[in-house]
């Protein structure tokens, strides 16, 4: 996986989010407001997340991803 940290992420985009509590995932963004982001799973049969600004030490754009 190759990521752009610090590049401007849209709703729609896949990227990798590390938490505070160090819980590393691939989503896709969802809704992004000053307090909540909403996740959305590669993978369907994983319901959307919902998560704190707070809770996420960073979030960074997906650019390349191979299996």
């Amino acid at each position: 996986v190759i990521v752009q940290p610090g590049a401007a992420v849209r709703r729609g985009d896949r990227v990798v989010v590390r938490t505070r509590s160090g819980e590393v995932m691939a989503k896709v963004l969802g809704r992004k407001n000053d307090q909540t982001v909403e996740l959305t799973s590669l993978n369907p049969t994983h319901k959307p997340r919902e998560l704190a600004v707070t809770d996420i030490e960073w979030m960074a754009r997906i650019l390349w991803a191979s299996q």
